[in-house]
């Protein structure tokens, strides 16, 4: 597909240097978000066959779930060549689970352990892990320090700006982490307060980078577009851009950042034909790896993303969403591909929808 359209051209930053988790240099400073019932293996194939993916990470994985050897834990984990680099990132608030089960992830072929303490739901949070860490500074930052040198696997920390407003402690976590060891930090700009609402702090993460010294800080929140990540680039500084459901509602999303970053201009999205075939796809991976059965109601929440962006209309959708057996999934796929696209062409550019985040504050989640 040609470069033609004026909205396919931004202004380009002054790049920083390639970055470099340790001794892990990614091949692009985009980044998939740990998105927990999404960033699963075969989505993560996805995006990595379209390309422009520097780093790839996985679900949210319990620590304790991991050690005790949970089947669907361990599913979560599952790799393949094509899915290279991927890291994988953990939870927990006792020190030697978290050393643990970096070990046991090292021994199972992770090119990076990324340490999670930006969860904001209760049950995580409220048991001292996720953001709840932000919490306790020195507990957090034994911990760090514990994981760090049990492995010889980058460790990475994915944090918020801080507890609320009144605790915006990330830079001071940020920099007692570099000094344990960290390999890379990954901000999101809202506290655990704010849950999803609001808008990114983009100063509180630029505070964040001021903070380090020579490891690099990865943006995340609100990208959705070049624009959205051109703005995160050049307000905060930062090395990379972390991406998580603008990579869900635009699978091409990382392959158009490389191309803005080498030229100025990129791709368009895929059309509906092409979603129609990354969509089945997807899902024959999913059912390859837990058959039928299980795979078509793990697909519904990817299956939603999909058919929303390709403007299929919402008695299709429902079709899609109460499909039950081969036969019935097999007859929604078969109407959706007669009907098309509501408002757009098979073969051509999709109209742009809104992409929904959850709901916030998080104080009941």
């Amino acid at each position: 597909m040609p470069i033609s359209a004026p909205e396919r051209t931004h202004p380009r930053p002054a790049f920083p240097p390639p970055v470099h988790y340790g001794p892990l240099r990614l091949v692009s400073r985009y980044l998939l978000s740990p998105l927990a019932g999404f960033t699963t293996l075969p989505f993560r194939r996805i995006v990595r066959q379209i390309g422009g993916v520097g780093l790839a990470t996985t679900d949210l994985i319990s620590a304790a779930a991991l050690l005790h050897l949970n089947e669907k834990t361990l599913r979560m984990i599952e790799t393949c060549d094509e899915d290279k680099p991927f890291a994988v990132q953990i939870f927990g608030a006792d020190p030697q689970m978290m050393v643990d089960a970096a070990q046991m992830l090292t021994e199972r072929g992770a090119d990076s352990i990324d340490i999670n303490m930006g969860c904001p739901v209760n049950r995580i949070a409220g048991s001292g892990a996720g953001a709840g860490m932000m919490c306790q500074r020195d507990a957090t930052f034994d911990l760090v320090r514990r994981v760090v040198e049990a492995v010889s696997l980058p460790v990475t920390v994915k944090m918020r700006l801080g507890w609320d407003d009144q605790s915006l402690t990330a830079p001071e976590f940020a920099r007692e982490f570099e000094q344990l060891g960290v390999a890379a930090i990954a901000i999101h700009g809202r506290t655990r307060a704010q849950g999803f609402s609001g808008t990114v702090n983009l100063d509180g993460i630029r505070q964040v980078v001021q903070a380090v010294n020579r490891i690099p800080v990865i943006g995340n929140g609100d990208i959705r577009s070049i624009a959205d990540a051109a703005r995160m680039l050049e307000v905060t500084g930062c090395q990379g851009v972390s991406i998580g459901r603008g990579a869900l509602a635009n699978p091409w999303f990382f392959k158009q950042l490389t191309q803005w970053e080498e030229t100025g201009g990129w791709d368009p999205p895929g059309s509906f034909e092409d979603r129609l075939e990354l969509m089945q796809r997807q899902f024959g991976y999913l059912e390859a790896q837990w058959g039928f059965a299980r795979a078509i109601t793990r697909f519904r929440k990817m299956g939603h993303w999909y058919l929303k962006f390709m403007r299929v209309n919402s008695s299709l959708r429902d079709q899609f969403q109460k499909a039950a057996t081969r036969e019935q999934f097999d007859a929604a796929m078969a109407r959706i591909n007669e009907v098309g696209p509501v408002g757009g062409h098979r073969t051509g550019v999709l109209p742009d929808m809104h992409i929904p985040v959850p709901a916030g504050p998080v104080d009941r989640w």
